[in-house]
């Protein structure tokens, strides 16, 4: 029977057409000329008191001198913020927008404060600060404003320089990255959508050599392209983003750099070649054609090959572009079946490292992207609870749940990175558990690794890029929950403890001597409250794929 064809969207992007041009100005903010000035401060740079019982208003008032010496500039505005004691300088806190009743020839029409938080925290090294960056949480915040106000120039000003030349160039980073990260909105699938205004960011009050800002300018720019690429394609319903769409999305970011990108697509029957029954088991049900994606990054150089062990790693993302959960029907409240395009989250996120590196280009390393697309359907030729699926490596699963699909997709992918590409290191990323959710709730990632190692470095990157990680047990014993009386395992264990055998069910298909972690982001790859994906991830990744060339 012919199958009518839905119409459909001619061409969707991969990334925002055009982003807000982000430069450092040495103008002083009480002349800069513009339509919305944001002064972002410390806590340390306002006096709070009051407000301790509910019949007691909290005064806020200005401490800093810098501070003190900007108002009379501005002739007492930035005091008028602070009078209605809710704004006191808290990380990523915004205060309304005052407008000053002049033109922006004269200087800014609005002004605004923005929060840093305290003061010491700004001083932290990147790697031991947990959760996000002061100054990207400020970026977003001057994004989010410039929105509300629908301005077209915004300029930022720091009070006072970082300490020292890379410190400076860090903040610059950090300050773009959040701005232009932050002026996502989601507008591809809306018939009436208004394209934003804001044209141009100035920052002021950095220090630093120019050249050196303008080098961090670029490289936020390139974290905030991964970020957005990221929530671009976890964005996009299940009808737009297939696994045909994840490759071209491959090839959008290899056409970037093709000197050093490189992109391998392989089809069904290539796979078949190659073993890989898990993968074609969960892909089988589904009408459209499954997409092994390898993407290849190599530096310029080869002088660290032999220096390091671990110059060749892999990021390898669950790629489900959606998850009906199979004859194990996701059904009832709670089931997120309405979600399950985010299942691709891993995917996405490994797709905007890579387009994170395309803008970077680290030396040192060389990084397999490998994603083993596929939907997870149901029909009469497709899998059935109780089958047997041989895997590439050549284990056999029992699969007492379809649902758990995506952990077989993943034990394909796994083997290919090792067997095909050569990889040292592997770092997998799924949206694997809902078990996970629950343990960390939406914010945080949780890690499964048994090289204390790789948890560090991990770690040390999830904190330079200001998304949340948390190491989880993997109890050995807990793998007795995957023994079946028919093939080498089972694809699930019980209910209890559900995001720890799912990661030793991967262990199961990682060889002695190669580093490997597992995480699930389940829970932080989506913004509940703004039903909004968060682009969660791909900074993570790209930390870590370019510490490894360090």
């Amino acid at each position: 029977m012919p199958v009518a064809t839905v119409p459909g969207f001619d061409k969707v992007a991969f990334e925002p057409e055009a982003l807000p041009a982000v430069s450092v100005v040495a103008d002083a903010p009480g002349s800069w000329a513009g339509d919305l000035l944001a002064v972002a401060v410390t806590e340390e740079d306002l006096n709070s008191s009051g407000g301790d019982d509910k019949d007691a208003d909290k005064v806020v008032s200005i401490k800093s001198d810098a501070l003190a010496s900007l108002d009379k500039q501005l002739q007492g505005a930035l005091s008028e913020l602070l009078s209605g004691g809710d704004f006191e300088g808290k990380q990523s806190s915004a205060s309304r927008a005052l407008r000053l009743g002049q033109s922006a020839a004269a200087g800014p029409r609005y002004v605004a404060l923005l929060g840093l938080g305290k003061g010491e925290a700004l001083a932290k090294p990147a790697s031991e600060r947990y959760g996000a960056n002061p100054y990207q949480a400020a970026g977003a915040a001057l994004a989010k404003l410039a929105k509300a106000e629908k301005v077209a120039s915004a300029g930022l000003a720091l009070l006072s320089a970082p300490q020292g030349a890379d410190a400076q160039q860090e903040a610059a980073k950090r300050l773009a990255a959040g701005a232009l990260a932050g002026c996502y909105e989601s507008l591809r699938f809306k018939s009436k959508a208004k394209a934003p205004k804001l044209a141009a960011l100035h920052l002021m009050g950095l220090g630093g050599s120019q050249q050196q800002l303008e080098a961090g300018l670029q490289a936020g720019a390139g974290l905030a392209a991964g970020n957005l690429m990221t929530r671009y394609l976890v964005e996009a319903p299940p009808n737009v983003c297939t696994p045909s769409h994840l490759a071209d999305a491959a090839a959008h970011i290899a056409a970037l750099a093709p000197e050093r990108l490189s992109l391998q697509v392989l089809d069904a029957d290539a796979c078949a070649k190659l073993g890989m029954g898990c993968y074609l088991g969960v892909a089988e049900a589904s009408m459209e054609p499954p997409a092994f994606i390898h993407l290849t990054y190599k530096p310029q150089g080869e002088a660290k090959k032999k220096a390091r062990e671990r110059w060749r790693v892999a990021i390898v993302g669950k790629g489900l572009t959606f998850d009906s959960g199979g004859y194990n029907l996701k059904a009832g409240p709670g089931s997120m079946i309405e979600l399950m395009k985010f299942d691709m989250g891993g995917a996405a996120a490994t797709l905007g490292a890579a387009r994170i590196l395309a803008a970077t280009q680290p030396e040192g390393v060389e990084v397999h992207f490998i994603i083993a697309s596929c939907e997870n359907m149901v029909h009469g030729k497709g899998l059935r609870p109780g089958d047997v699926l041989k895997s590439a490596h050549g284990k056999t699963v029992e699969v007492n749940n379809t649902d758990a699909e995506g952990r077989l997709t993943l034990a394909d992918a796994l083997w290919y990175a090792q067997e095909k590409a050569g990889v040292a290191a592997i770092v997998d990323i799924a949206t694997l558990t809902g078990a996970c959710i629950i343990a960390l709730g939406g914010e945080v990632a949780g890690m499964f690794t048994p090289s204390d190692a790789m948890a560090a470095g991990l770690c040390a990157a999830s904190n330079a890029a200001g998304e949340k990680l948390w190491r989880m047990p993997m109890e050995a014993s807990y793998a007795e929950q995957l023994k079946s009386s028919v093939a080498d395992m089972k694809n699930t264990g019980g209910r209890a403890g559900g995001s720890i055998t799912a990661a030793l069910f991967l262990k199961e298909f990682i060889k002695e001597g190669v580093e490997w972690a597992h995480l699930d982001i389940a829970g932080p790859v989506w913004d509940e409250k703004a039903s909004l994906p968060t682009g969660y991830g791909a900074a993570l990744l790209a930390q870590w794929a370019t510490e490894q060339g360090a």
